[in-house]
């Protein structure tokens, strides 16, 4: 049962789509800013579900990275038919989605935001095939939120499923294997203040992007943690998104 608050969403407008994607253990909740910013500005914008997502921590045990990328698909196929173009936005590990997808799918641009390249260095993945059939879940870290009452809204498992984090690391290793195939325009996102994932993986993805450099945009924001959308800086997130949208489609003219 969907957690209230967690549900998908989809505001129709012109032909012109978003489609956004949230991280993982979040909800669609954490993009949900996002996309009424972007159906303001007239686009038609659909947030997509994760399996396992928004409802019991237990659900993402039985999950594989290949259901997470048939939610994005499964949205994909939602939009496309009521617009001619498409836009994939994603944060965190909904970031690494919007880049696997971009590799393959006709996007007109990608907008990853918070985006691992890699897990960082931990002795402990190694032995995490283990840890996922004895250790069921693992303690998240230190909040890194700037605005203190972000949180309030903001919905989260409390804990990482062990499983889970296998299934993302494998998700990792097929991203960093398609950005070369990416050559759409990108919009890359990320903060100083991000603890979980520190700011140097945008400058991995942009490197490893087989999108021409002039057609990489890149924001490093000041005052934000990991969850960019929700925190103290989202209004220049949302303004960026919306001008490198905008520039894409001009650019096409």
């Amino acid at each position: 049962m969907l957690v209230k608050t967690t549900e998908p969403f989809y505001f129709p407008g012109n032909e012109t789509g978003c489609l956004l994607i949230h991280g993982f253990t979040g909800a669609p909740t954490e993009m949900r800013p996002l996309g009424e910013f972007l159906a303001e500005k007239g686009y038609s914008v659909l947030g997509v579900r994760l399996t396992g997502h928004g409802t019991r921590i237990e659900d993402m045990d039985r999950v594989v990275w290949q259901d997470w990328s048939n939610s994005v698909l499964d949205g994909w196929h939602l939009l496309r038919p009521n617009t001619s173009r498409v836009f994939i936005v994603g944060l965190s590990m909904g970031g690494v989605l919007a880049l696997y997808h971009a590799s393959f799918l006709p996007v007109e641009g990608v907008i990853s935001l918070s985006a691992p390249y890699e897990m960082e260095p931990d002795p402990r993945l190694k032995f995490l095939p283990l840890f996922s059939k004895i250790i069921p879940y693992a303690s998240k870290g230190k909040s890194d939120w700037q605005d203190p009452h972000a949180n309030e809204e903001h919905f989260s498992y409390d804990m990482y499923p062990t499983k889970a984090i296998l299934q993302l690391t494998q998700l990792l290793e097929a991203m960093r294997a398609s950005l070369p195939a990416i050559t759409s325009p990108a919009l890359l996102v990320h903060s100083k203040k991000d603890i979980g994932v520190p700011h140097h993986n945008m400058e991995k993805i942009s490197r490893a992007l087989g999108t021409p450099e002039e057609k990489i945009q890149k924001l490093l924001l000041e005052n934000s943690g990991h969850v960019v959308t929700r925190d103290l800086e989202k209004d220049l997130v949302f303004r960026t998104a919306h001008e490198f949208i905008q520039n894409v489609l001009e650019s096409r003219s």
